[in-house]
């Protein structure tokens, strides 16, 4: 061993025991910073779609049914992905996994421009969907580059902040499509689509950025680590078997589900039921919407230390009474929020031109941050296993599918759904 081969502290393994935020050393901290960005890119782009929707939906005549059908043909894209990707990553490391699912989605956006029927913008956003799995490579990344001792804060800080891309889009997206609109005078119906290019490029830049500057493993490329032989488990199918029987994947899967879920569920409607709902323009909505991604900056890093010091001062037991606790208080939350009516707003709207209430964006935000700190700690309890990387990430990973139930909008309406 090389004691000063790196410029940080490391373990036996050469996994990182500190985590420096402001650095780019190579290769832990420059990988972090490339596996949260590329995964930030993802985010940007799967949710650049619904704040346009008030104007997509009228340009291709979308009924509501059309328009829920379409988020879950985003989540349905993503199962498809994270079933691959869990193995990809086992096989041939995290970067080479993220690069090409990455530059293959990325030119499904182009695709927008020649869109025009119901059934293509469903087809759409089902492909679109599968740039999702890279959160499976960020995790991976993580846990390959980082000691127990710290892999819940890089976990919690990469995952976190790729996720304000999901919040970024809401603000964005509106302002190009308002720009290429008014200022470049193109009609609704090309502005919307053209707007969609600029998440495509972002997602390719970045990916070809993974390609050429990161490494999977601290000592190397995972292609050219030699692994034991002698491994029943170093099969794809191996793999994916020792994960899928291990019960306490199954547990927080479903955990998962209702904390995580709960999250992007909100993100494919949260901008369209503020414009429906309280009246507001389509650049307030994704202001607006843009808070409750936001909250990542600091909701999902304090999940992951809190959850490390819970697990060094009480073991697991720690981690999964923190769990319970944020859990029940984000459900609370979600509660409040589909309570708030139109009425809470009018005279802030009066006074504020638009805007919506402090007291709504409050909640919002004090919602969203509570779901995220239960991620890091649904994620904390998962004892640092390379090989058994399918129940540790894939599985839990999976469980947000089981808010499929609450997309199709006709059952009720969407307040009811939020409460429910």
């Amino acid at each position: 061993m090389e004691p000063q081969k790196f410029s940080i502290a490391v373990d036996s393994d050469h996994k990182a025991t500190e985590f420096r935020l402001l650095s780019l050393s190579s290769p832990h901290m420059r990988a972090f910073h490339l596996a949260w960005l590329s995964l930030f890119t993802c985010f940007f782009s799967t949710f650049s779609i619904p704040p346009l929707l008030p104007i997509i939906r009228q340009d291709l005549n979308l009924s509501p049914s059309d328009v829920g059908t379409a988020g879950i043909a985003a989540f349905a894209g993503s199962i498809v992905s994270r079933l691959a990707m869990g193995p990809a990553c086992d096989l041939f490391g995290p970067r080479l996994a993220s690069t090409i699912l990455s530059l293959a989605t990325a030119p499904v956006l182009l695709s927008a421009l020649f869109i025009s029927t119901p059934l293509q913008f469903i087809f759409l956003r089902f492909l679109v969907g599968f740039s999702l799995a890279n959160f499976v490579a960020n995790q991976f990344w993580m846990s390959s580059m980082f000691s127990s001792c710290t892999v819940g804060l890089a976990n919690g800080v990469a995952a976190g902040w790729a996720n304000v891309g999901s919040g970024l889009t809401q603000l964005v997206m509106p302002i190009i499509y308002s720009i290429l609109n008014t200022n470049f005078n193109l009609t609704e119906s090309v502005s919307w689509r053209t707007a969609l290019v600029v998440p495509a490029i972002f997602q390719v830049v970045m990916a070809l950025m993974v390609l050429a500057y990161g490494q999977d493993l601290p000592d190397g490329t995972y292609i050219n680590i030699k692994k034991p032989k002698n491994s029943s488990k170093d099969s794809a199918i191996g793999v994916f078997f020792n994960g899928i029987t291990n019960y306490r994947g199954w547990v927080l899967g479903l955990t998962y589900g209702y904390c995580f879920g709960v999250e992007l569920t909100m993100d494919n409607i949260i901008a369209e039921y503020f414009y429906d709902r309280f009246g507001v323009n389509m650049e307030t909505a994704g202001v607006i919407a843009a808070s409750f991604g936001f909250a990542n900056w600091v909701s999902r890093p304090t999940g992951g230390v809190v959850s490390d010091k819970l697990g060094k001062r009480f073991g697991v037991k720690g981690r999964l009474w923190g769990l319970w606790v944020v859990q029940t208080v984000a459900g609370l939350m979600c509660l409040w929020l589909g309570q708030i009516n139109g009425s809470d707003i009018r005279d802030d709207r009066e006074r504020r031109d638009g805007g919506c209430s402090g007291h709504t964006i409050a909640t919002v935000f004090r919602f969203n941050q509570n779901i995220h700190t239960n991620w890091d700690f649904s994620y904390g309890c998962y004892d640092d296993n390379f090989k058994s990387f399918t129940h540790n990430h894939l599985l839990p990973s999976m469980g947000w599918h089981v808010m499929w139930p609450f997309f199709p909008p006709p059952i009720l309406p969407i307040a009811s759904l939020i409460n429910y």
